[in-house]
């Protein structure tokens, strides 16, 4: 980074499709309309544009004829223009704001909805602060009480006769009969609604009227739940990503609304087993109960009497809405470290007008340049810097360190700190969505519902389990049909419900994501911002650490430490000339020649050029002025002679960084920047050691420079002299070699570098273009956050193996236990009943062992 290393802006861009939404993130499928990432394997070019699809059916029905599916888009959009929402629709919010699947994070859509694939609940992206969110599971509550209420009765009156010999005379058993048909039809019908229309959905298929209808008050209800959940302040609303009305979008209106003309993609999933067992226990009950004269011999006990199954199918919708309601909690959990970030800000701000008033404002309407006070015990509301008093600011929300800092004037400030001892004045320098409190819930948000690279073997099993479990079903039907004991077709029945019940693949979509959300959350909390799930499973397997050194290793504030003259020119105008020609730069060693020279009236600059990993050259006051390395003086063809050389290593030796002025092609003088080595640099390398790392220093400065910062800290291997350019080259090399490299710096030439390691760790204190080639971001800049990081990932793996582990088995015992594997060694079935139970728990379980998480030991000893 030393060594006026200086990179020329680039930009990249991605080719999309035309009907993309505003995010350069994400396009539309045009088959669905869903958002899907670009990132996507899943894509297909036409007519010179790239089109992205969330299923591979997707993309198989756009190559056999693009032509019509964009026309479809198009007049899908159009119909969704011109259509005023129906009466019972849940309008998309106002504010745009974006719903994704737990599950599924390439699901995105404006507004509550359900997931396409899987059939969840969508969530915001980002969620509330303040604004109760728990209207949804206040809503789940409701409708399972009354469910309990309801199937209660109906268990008691099947179960009776069983459990405790009860047997009603006539006509009473009649009449108990009618009960139980009666409540147990309402439960299923109207308390198992949502599970047959998101089965309905996972098929394909449109919904059918009478099917919306029936889940129409408990769609509405959680939709409008849902959609109350809202950033906490506007200050925080340019985070939300927003998707206005494009070309092939299609934006759902909530559970019922526009979707009955949307083509949905084939997506079997947890609600098509449930929906298909509950649906054939009813169905089959209620004809055996209304005209049992239908059913032959094979479906009659001995008395002749051919038995319902009421019950089954009531305590299974039940038991399965407990099981939701379970999840819901328990998923409301894993956002905590993320809603308690949103806290932070404080709603008001007490600004201070040009004539010297004071008023407190909503901090939506703070600028940048406003004035403003801090009392003692305030947050700081905007990022900025102190122009007058003295106080100590607790950081800990940035930083997981406990300790107040020092604060005065130009020291900075972040929103969302809290001021303790002394009232400041500051400048508002950055708002709303440009404050470090906004970008790390941004980022934060971002890892959450980014998928790991572990998750594609939930991905590869889901693919067939449901087509596979069907299977079953029918198998274990067929089996017990054939070779089970009288009523034979009876107990088929009851043995393929039981599999489709119990093979709920929830707990299998659930493992991965529902771990990397805490994980993520909890990484916040300790100064540490994951920007993927990626990023987070390759840090454990890293064995060498790429430091640079200024910014990283070192405080990134160097002062000037000597100025020599070698030439006619006194040393004051060597001052002169260097501040004025580095005036323009933003480089640190740049901005310590200009503050050296503070106070002293600047000559102007003329074609003022930088250049990449040498230095800085332009014209001042009729002179070519050229400040920089040894390199640069070679192409200048400018002479370096002995006692420069000399003066120069002798300085590096104490630890300066040295640079070269010449004018008009001759050597004038060197310049000497030291930059201090942070005081916590030190413990930092000594702990990464600890933990099984090699450090390497890889700088753009001069070995004898960096050599002496390296014998201080005890780093492993010195790279100097190296360009931004070789920077990338080395680690690539390093990759090539079989190590496993992360790579530490700060500035605007490290994102090369940053961008080509396994995992780019960006101090919080840098350059934007460093954190966004980056992978990860230490809020604080300070090495030692890689060891917590390093343990936080090695724990996430770990648990994301034992929710895989706890999923796959949970399967290969209990798919077997409902087909009746046990029932010719022991004659023990499993009911539905206990099958649904059991498949509630493993989704509960899988979050209730992700949650562990929060309170996992992050030493990294």
């Amino acid at each position: 980074m030393s060594g006026h290393e200086r990179s020329n802006e680039h930009a990249c861009c991605a080719h999309k499709a035309p009907d993309a939404s505003a995010q350069a993130d994400f396009a539309i499928d045009p088959v669905c309309g869903m958002r899907v990432a670009t990132t996507t394997h899943r894509h297909a070019d036409h007519a010179g544009t790239t089109y992205y699809f969330c299923s591979d059916g997707c993309r198989r029905t756009f190559e056999a004829d693009p032509v019509a599916i964009l026309a479809k888009a198009r007049q899908r959009e159009q119909e969704r223009s011109a259509t005023p929402a129906r009466h019972g629709d849940v309008a998309t919010p106002a504010s745009g704001t974006l719903y994704t699947c737990p599950m599924h994070p390439e699901v995105q859509q404006s507004g509550p909805g359900d997931c396409p694939k899987c059939g969840m609940a969508l969530e915001p992206m980002l969620p509330s602060a303040d604004v109760d969110d728990g209207g949804e599971l206040r809503a789940m509550a409701r409708r399972m009480g009354t469910l309990a209420a309801l199937t209660l009765p109906v268990f008691v009156l099947a179960m009776g006769p069983h459990l405790f010999g009860w047997h009603l005379p006539a006509p009473w058993g009649r009449v108990a009969g009618w009960v139980e048909a009666v409540l147990s039809s309402f439960v299923v019908l109207w308390g198992g609604a949502p599970f047959f229309t998101r089965g309905w959905r996972s098929l394909g298929l449109s919904l059918p009227s009478w099917l919306g209808r029936a889940g129409a008050g408990f769609a509405v209800e959680q939709a409008s739940a849902r959609e109350r959940m809202s950033i906490r302040d506007r200050a925080m609303t340019p985070l939300r990503r927003e998707s206005g009305p494009a070309l092939g979008v299609v934006e759902q209106r909530g559970p019922v609304g526009t979707e009955g003309r949307v083509r949905r993609p084939w997506s079997p999933n947890m609600y098509t087993l449930i929906a298909l067992g509950t649906g054939v226990a009813w169905a089959y009950s209620a004809v055996a109960f209304l005209a049992p004269a239908l059913f032959p011999a094979g479906f009659r006990d001995p008395h002749g009497r051919v038995g319902v199954y009421f019950e089954s199918a009531a305590v299974i919708v039940t038991l399965v809405t407990l099981g939701d309601f379970l999840e819901l909690r328990a998923r409301r959990r894993t956002g905590a470290a993320l809603k308690a970030l949103l806290g932070l800000a404080p709603k008001t701000a007490r600004r201070i007008g040009a004539d010297g008033s004071e008023s407190d404002v909503p901090l939506d309407e703070v600028r940048a340049g406003d004035t403003l006070r801090v009392r003692p015990g305030e947050k700081v509301p905007v990022d900025g810097v102190a122009l007058d008093g003295a106080s100590h600011v607790d950081e800990s929300m940035l930083t997981g360190e406990p300790l107040p800092v020092a604060k005065t004037n130009g020291d900075t400030l972040t929103g969302g700190t809290v001021n303790q001892d002394g009232a400041l004045t500051m400048r508002a320098q950055k708002v709303g969505a440009a404050t470090m409190l906004a970008q790390i819930v941004a980022l934060v948000a971002q890892a959450q519902r980014s998928k790991a690279p572990l998750q594609r073997i939930a991905d590869r099993v889901a693919a067939w389990f449901v087509p596979a479990v069907v299977a079953v079903a029918a198998l274990a039907f067929a089996g017990w049909a054939l070779l089970g004991p009288e009523p034979r077709l009876a107990h088929a029945l009851i043995a393929a419900v039981s599999v489709l019940i119990i093979a709920c693949p929830c707990a299998l979509g659930l493992a991965t994501p529902i771990s990397i959300m805490v994980a993520s959350g909890r990484g916040a909390q300790n100064g540490v911002l994951f920007k993927d799930a990626a990023a987070i499973e390759a840090l454990r397997e890293v064995d060498t650490l790429v430091v640079d050194k200024t910014g990283t290793l070192t405080e990134g504030k160097p002062s000037l430490k000597e100025l020599v003259s070698l030439g006619t020119l006194s040393r004051e105008r060597l001052l002169v000339l260097a501040a004025a020609l580095e005036r323009p730069s933003e480089h640190p060693l740049a901005k310590a020649i200009v503050a050296a020279a503070a106070g002293t009236t600047l000559p102007h600059v003329e074609n003022f050029r930088a250049l990449t990993g040498r230095g800085v050259r332009g014209r001042i006051e009729g002179s070519e002025v050229a400040l920089g390395n040894a390199r640069l003086l070679q192409e200048s063809a400018v002479t370096l002679g002995a006692e420069a050389d000399a003066t120069a290593e002798r300085l590096r030796g104490d630890g300066a960084t040295v640079m070269f002025l010449a004018v008009d092609g001759a050597l004038a003088g060197l310049v000497a920047v030291a930059d201090r080595i942070k005081p916590s640099t030190q413990e930092a390398i000594v702990a990464l050691h600890r933990d099984g790392l090699r450090i390497v220093m890889l700088t753009g400065d001069n070995a004898t420079t960096a050599q002496a910062a390296a014998r201080e800290l005890g780093i492993d291997e010195v790279r100097a002299d190296v360009s931004p350019t070789d920077k990338a080259d080395v680690m690539n090399a390093l990759r090539a070699a079989g190590h496993r490299v992360a790579m530490a710096g700060d500035g605007i030439n490290d994102a090369p570098a940053l961008a080509a390691a396994d995992v780019g760790i960006a101090m919080g204190s840098g350059t934007d273009v460093a954190m966004e080639s980056a992978q990860i971001t230490l809020v604080k800049g300070e090495l030692t956050a890689i060891v917590r990081a390093r343990a936080l990932s090695r724990a996430t793996v770990a648990n994301i193996r034992q929710n895989l582990f706890f999923a796959f088995i949970y399967n290969a015992i209990g798919v077997p236990l409902a087909a009746g594997v046990l029932y010719p060694l022991l004659g023990v079935t499993l009911s539905p009943m206990l099958a649904a139970l059991a498949m509630s728990l493993s989704s509960v379980s899988v979050v209730g062992n992700a949650l562990r998480l929060r309170k996992a030991g992050l030493s990294g000893n």
